[in-house]
């Protein structure tokens, strides 16, 4: 799937480069919760946040909306561990159909995963499918 930028994106990504000095993979507006989600290069989130998420802090207030910041890793399974930060997973496991399954700690956690109505899992599968092919997420 090809993945196109519009002006605004371009002008975040830009930005976001100018005050980070941190490498984007990507960029996207995530529908559902109104943020501005940057995925930057493997290694690249130490430089991203800052001291003390201070870049994040900086980047909310110039552009007036809530940011993200998510470490793109090539392996699946890692960069569903990243996407889920700060919430921590048992184990990640996918299988050859597709699926993928996600191992909460405890009933919170899971709870938090899946959202009301299943809105934040349906929400990860979508941004995970930016990049690798998923056919469902499931927790258990």
């Amino acid at each position: 799937m090809k993945i196109k930028y519009d002006i605004s994106l371009m002008k975040f990504m830009s930005l976001f480069e100018n005050l980070t000095h941190a490498s984007l993979k990507d960029c996207f507006i995530d529908e559902k919760t109104n943020t501005l989600v940057f995925v930057v290069q493997p290694g690249q989130i130490g430089k991203a946040l800052g001291k003390k998420a201070a870049n994040v802090k900086k980047l909310e207030n110039k552009l007036q909306r809530k940011i993200r910041i998510i470490e793109y890793h090539p392996d699946k399974l890692e960069f569903i561990r990243n996407m889920i930060m700060p919430l921590r997973a048992e184990d990640i496991s996918a299988d050859e159909e597709g699926i993928v399954t996600i191992t909460g700690s405890d009933t919170k956690t899971k709870g938090l995963i899946i959202g009301r109505n299943a809105q934040n899992l349906r929400n990860l599968e979508a941004n995970v499918r930016r990049y690798f092919d998923v056919k469902e997420i499931k927790v258990v």
